[in-house]
């Protein structure tokens, strides 16, 4: 009472008046509650007056038939769909000599003229060419002596290939001039002397068939053997004669005699005739037709031995062909490549469009490779892109719940955050087949990175530009709709609250599709029925929202 009247008293000098500290937190409380309560009010109102159908004095809707967009709504950036990278083809380190500077537009002619936009250092490239070129020199010299030397070896073997086959054509002509054609094949095909043993040689002077020089120095022998004994036996018969003549003293004694040394004479020649023909069949013809026959088989041998080199030397001079083709060859690659890495420290322009840093479009690591005059740059190494500004999209990603309903070719409006008044009309061009990570930090998320053309050419649009894009994915025509708050979800189960007259009914609906207002109710309610917009929510009973 003392504290009571003390406050008062304090409260009437100073002219203020505080409440008890109980009731100033009854009348914080209750301030809340009303606010709270009048900002849901609002929204009940707003709401239902946007879903042209809904009582706001009860908070209810009446359930009605309508049609229903359903769509994506995404944000991204704008790329250019065609863009021209230049990358360093110069391989290993190089530097930036000169650069154009960035944001040059690049124009149709400047292409035709081949305007340069970068120069690279190329002088250890021209060093390394003036040795090169050397070296290919002597490689291709080398070349064409052993592409030369190839062409005279292949007739240098022909040559002797056919000297050899005339060798042993000779040589057969020889032992058939000797023995006569059916013999001497014989003897050369091993069917009369398969092991070619000389003892089977001399049998062959009884061939019947034996012709050529052989038979004629036979037949020649046996005639002087004929004439020999011919003139023995004239001499024997004139000796006789002598002598009876000479006892009866008609001739003297000197014509006897004479007639005694010639028939000596001529028995000599018959023993000599015989020797001939003897030695002749002993050894004369086995030598020679053995001599002619090894001469042909030497030949034959002599042939396989030429074959044989030519084969050889022919693989030599092939070889040393491949081997000079392949330095050659070897050295013109190195040379057209160096060229190639000459020209490429020169980049022209490849295609109109605005000059853009690869160091611009990648900022992470744009302090270690800064593009700029006297950088250096690696072999691969983005310089400068050019998008093409006529063909413009934007790339989206699109959460793994609705990427398998998004198709492409499907049409979608596009508005830029640099021009909010205007709406832009695109397409679905391609979406990744493959999730895109957004990070170590939100590993769990899963998107999918989406491409949307812009149709039409627009100069004011730039490349990095941020867009929102909503992807038409449905458009259900004269369906029961409801709006999304209206369905909870109870156990598994959809559920919403009808009003009757009976008061508040709980209906299980079955659900299809959806947008950030309405929800698709294919059974569970018919037309005309009112549904409440804030249907009771036990506290037992997890509500997942907007999982209609």
């Amino acid at each position: 009472m003392r504290a009571g009247r003390a406050q008062n008293q304090t409260e009437a000098k100073t002219g203020k008046f505080e409440l008890p500290k109980r009731l100033r937190l009854i009348v914080i409380l209750v301030v809340v509650i009303a606010v709270v309560g009048a900002g849901g009010f609002a929204l009940v109102r707003r709401t239902s007056g946007r879903l042209n159908g809904a009582n706001p004095e009860m908070s209810t809707f009446t359930v009605r038939r309508d049609d229903l967009t359903i769509g994506v709504t995404e944000n991204g950036d704008i790329k250019a769909i065609n863009t021209k990278d230049i990358k360093s083809k110069v391989e290993g380190k190089t530097t930036i000599i000169s650069i154009v500077d960035e944001g040059t537009i690049i124009t149709p002619n400047d292409v035709n003229t081949g305007r340069v936009l970068v120069e690279l250092d190329s002088s250890d490239i021209e060093q390394k060419l003036t040795q090169q070129e050397v070296q290919f020199l002597s490689a291709e010299a080398s070349f064409i002596d052993a592409n030369e030397s190839l062409d005279i070896q292949k007739k240098q073997n022909e040559s002797d290939i056919k000297k050899g086959l005339m060798e042993v054509r000779f040589k057969l002509m020889d032992l058939q001039k000797y023995l006569g054609a059916v013999v001497a094949q014989k003897l050369a095909s091993g069917k009369t002397n398969p092991g070619y043993e000389p003892n089977e040689i001399p049998s062959l002077i009884e061939d019947t068939q034996l012709g050529g020089e052989a038979l004629q120095k036979l037949r020649e022998l046996e005639g002087d053997i004929d004439l020999k004994d011919k003139e023995l036996k004239e001499a024997d018969s004139r000796l006789t004669w002598t002598r009876k003549l000479y006892e009866k003293e008609y001739v003297s004694r000197t014509d006897l005699e004479a007639d005694i040394l010639s028939q000596s004479r001529n028995e000599i020649a018959l023993k000599k005739a015989k020797t001939a023909k003897d030695l002749f069949i002993e050894y004369e013809f086995p030598k020679e037709a053995e001599k002619r026959l090894s001469d042909y088989d030497e030949a034959k041998r002599e042939l396989d031995r030429t074959q044989a080199r030519a084969r050889s030397k022919l693989a030599q001079a092939q070889a040393k062909l491949k081997s000079s083709e392949a330095t050659y060859l070897l050295h013109k690659e190195r040379l057209e490549k160096l060229k190639e890495q000459l020209e490429a420290c020169t980049i022209k322009a490849p295609a109109p469009g605005q000059v853009v840093y690869g160091s611009s479009e990648q900022p992470w690591y744009r302090q270690d490779r800064m593009i700029e005059e006297g950088a250096d740059v690696w072999e691969r190494q983005k310089i400068i892109s050019i998008p093409d500004q006529s063909e413009m999209k934007v790339e989206i990603k699109v959460h793994e719940t609705w990427i398998d309903k998004v198709k492409i070719g499907q049409t979608a409006d596009i508005t830029v955050a640099a021009f909010p008044d205007k709406t832009f009309t695109g397409k679905v061009l391609k979406k990744a087949p493959l999730a895109d990570q957004q990070g170590w930090f939100r590993g769990d998320l899963k998107v999918y990175v989406t491409d949307v053309s812009i149709e039409g050419t627009h100069d004011f649009l730039k490349t990095g530009m941020s867009a929102k894009v909503t992807i038409l994915i449905d458009e259900l025509q004269d369906v029961l709709v409801v709006p999304i708050q209206a369905v909870i979800t109870v156990e598994g189960k959809k559920l919403c609250y009808c009003l009757t007259g009976r008061g508040q009914q709980k209906r299980e609906v079955e659900t299809g599709l959806f947008n950030d207002d309405f929800v698709e109710v294919k059974s569970g309610l018919d037309e005309g029925e009112k549904v409440l917009l804030n249907p009771p929510r036990p506290a037992q009973v997890e509500e997942t929202g907007r999982e209609a």
